[in-house]
């Protein structure tokens, strides 16, 4: 069931067993539109609830077909149960439509209410910050790193066939997720330079307690005002995901170990 997608400008809040969620993107310089996608979907049981967001390169209307194509092409494959075989066929049929020197990264998590887990691919974007309750630390949420042979996690549409890893996440009540596009790491820093990974994770350690609804905007206000002056040079979409710990549906351990089991492609679909 999808709940929402596009390459618009967008404000809206998710909630689902085990987390809610916000979504904010804003084409660059107004524009109608842009080459960054969003898309959430949730399942009618309410176990499983599957957030996508994406980054053609380029930006605004300049890209916004391709864009579309790609949002598209993630409601096509929404509903494949392993999130690295759903990559593998994003980067296929992108590669095929889109033309040359056209690319996107992608960063696709789906959380899996009955086991508190989320389940992440990474496609060459941007790597998402997790917040521990327990600790009240930022840090930046990536996968070990395979020795397997061939070549992984490269943005759609570079090279096909390309191999997607993904990896789980256990959540705790009160963890938070935060997924960007590059233009949010790409922006000025106290330095001058680009504010990059560890300026982004500074910039959210720093942030004051706030209400959950005005998270990003107070985000995003700390991180222009290091150049006050100064817009984004590119399309801005952010994801904040909290761990409400609210409880899911609680069915028999084989039932979810079997929908896990699809999930993660450790079964057959």
């Amino acid at each position: 069931m999808e709940i929402w997608g596009g390459n618009r400008a967008i404000d809206e809040h998710v909630l689902a067993p085990g987390i809610e969620a916000w979504v904010h993107a804003r084409p660059h310089a107004g524009d109608a539109a842009g080459g960054d996608v969003h898309y959430v979907s949730a399942c009618a049981g309410g176990k499983i609830t599957r957030f996508a967001v994406a980054d053609v390169s380029g930006h605004g209307a300049s890209v916004d077909g391709f864009a579309q194509s790609l949002r598209g092409l993630m409601r096509r494959f929404i509903n494949t149960p392993d999130q690295s075989r759903f990559t593998r066929e994003l980067n296929t049929e992108f590669a095929r439509v889109a033309e040359a020197g056209i690319f996107a990264t992608a960063l696709l998590a789906t959380y899996f209410a009955p086991t508190d887990q989320l389940i992440v691919v990474n496609a060459g974007h941007p790597r998402p910050m997790v917040r521990r309750a327990r600790t009240g630390a930022w840090e930046v949420l990536d996968g070990a790193t395979s020795d397997a042979p061939g070549i992984r996690n490269l943005p759609l549409g570079i090279i096909d066939p390309t191999e997607y890893a993904q990896f789980v996440v256990s959540l705790e009540p009160g963890d938070e997720v935060v997924v960007v596009t590059d233009s949010v790491v790409e922006a000025p820093g106290p330095s001058g330079g680009m504010l990059g990974e560890a300026g982004v994770l500074g910039v959210l350690g720093a942030m004051s307690a706030c209400a959950p609804s005005e998270r990003i905007g107070r985000f995003l206000g700390a991180v222009r005002a290091f150049r006050p002056d100064a817009e984004f040079q590119d399309d801005v979409t952010v994801v904040w995901i909290h761990h409400t710990g609210a409880a899911g549906p609680r069915r028999g351990l084989v039932e979810h170990l079997h929908t896990l089991g699809r999930m993660l492609g450790l079964e057959s679909v």
